[in-house]
């Protein structure tokens, strides 16, 4: 069994808007004293505060004068922040993740509703403390006799209403294919195939560029905690959201098709959070969103019994020859289309680059070769293979 969350848009009633609102702003209160009280106990004490002091202290909270509307609100989802606030200090420590961070209310918000404080009814769902079920917009329907074990109610900071159904489901492998592929991550084409095929990047901010920029304009002209500026932000963010929701829409379809076609697929395991340091290209490389991508292969390829082969990042795929193995020592990236000095074969940079990955995805596959550029000479042999014929 996995588990796989459906999320759909919804309507809430007036009184239901009112309620999670309500719930959300004690969720992100709640977060943000437990996040301050450890952060001070850190500094001034040395002391460590877990999850249990905090739900021990949430007691306490909801028993003060000025914290009586904490009990106007279900308290799982208030648990549940606190739970989410342990899970990013376990990531911070781990080095997964940076330092937790104080939650705003301009960035929306979010409540989690674990099965105690929801009712699951004739396909309809029911919060606590809310006697209508919620308007959601089935977009899709529900696998048969699945049932929900968690439900998550998000608001967008473009005042879109989320709700997200975390069902376990058993999914069905795809039949297995004769097909591999490798992928060569770019800008102007966002992926090139090994089998010669280009795909061009949508560049989705771009298309959107000049409208953001107008509405920032006027955002920036409204006088700050005033209503008009409000608005302005509202449609800031919608802009934001027309972006997303089409970046990840073309990323889901891309990928859905890559894992159908192919049985093996071979990506470049790219450092892209170090990439974007270069302000050259780190607009570029963020509208192309490669992180998300090759995100969305990973679980997907688990879901379907695909095989994702990620090979080193230093590998050199775009310098080495794809026929004879010879690596040249420099390739700029304003060249596109080279030949190889030693076996004067023409080549494009993407296609040959995606496959070599490909051939580098295959041996890793097999044997758990790794590849790294200081083993390899610029004839295409290798220093560690030489040595150990000595």
């Amino acid at each position: 069994m996995t588990q796989k969350a459906f999320k759909y848009r919804f309507y809430p009633t007036p009184e239901q808007e009112t309620l999670l609102r309500r719930t959300m702003g004690c969720t992100r209160l709640v977060y943000n004293r437990a996040l301050a009280i450890r952060t001070e106990a850190w500094y001034s004490e040395k002391k460590r505060v877990g999850y249990s002091d905090t739900s021990a202290m949430l007691t306490e909270w909801k028993k003060q004068d000025d914290l009586q509307f904490l009990n106007e609100v279900s308290c799982v989802p208030l648990q549940q922040g606190l739970r989410h606030l342990q899970k990013a200090f376990s990531n911070f420590f781990e080095g997964r993740a940076k330092y937790p961070t104080f939650k705003k209310k301009r960035n929306g918000g979010s409540a989690e509703f674990t099965k105690s404080a929801f009712k699951w009814k004739d396909g309809q769902v029911y919060l606590a403390k809310c006697s209508e079920p919620l308007a959601i917009r089935w977009s899709r329907e529900l696998p048969e006799g699945a049932i929900p074990s968690t439900i998550t109610v998000k608001l967008s900071p473009a005042g879109r209403w989320t709700v997200a159904l975390l069902v376990d489901v058993e999914i069905e492998p795809l039949p297995q294919s004769s097909n591999q592929i490798g992928i060569d991550l770019g800008v102007t084409s966002l992926v090139a195939l090994s089998n010669g095929e280009k795909i061009a990047n949508p560049k989705g901010f771009n298309a959107k560029r000049r409208k953001l920029k107008k509405a920032q304009k006027a955002l920036a002209r409204k006088q700050k905690g005033s209503r008009n500026r409000h608005k302005a932000r509202l449609k800031v963010a919608k802009v934001h959201q027309e972006i997303s929701d089409a970046r990840k829409d073309f990323l889901h379809k891309l990928t859905t098709r890559l894992v159908r076609e192919n049985q093996t697929i071979a990506v470049e395991d790219l450092a892209v959070k170090n990439m974007i340091k270069n302000r050259k290209l780190a607009l570029s490389i963020s509208d192309a969103s490669w992180g998300e991508l090759v995100r969305q292969l990973e679980y997907k390829c688990d879901w379907y019994g695909r095989t994702l082969v990620k090979i080193d990042r230093w590998f050199p795929s775009s310098k080495r020859c794809g026929n004879c193995g010879h690596i040249v020592e420099t390739l700029p990236l304003n060249i596109r289309e080279w030949d190889c000095p030693n076996c004067g074969t023409h080549h494009d940079r993407d296609i040959n680059a995606a496959n070599n990955i490909l051939a580098a995805g295959l041996a890793v596959k097999v044997c758990g070769a790794n590849v790294r550029p200081e083993r390899h000479k610029s004839d295409g042999g290798c220093y560690e293979a030489e040595r150990s014929k000595k």
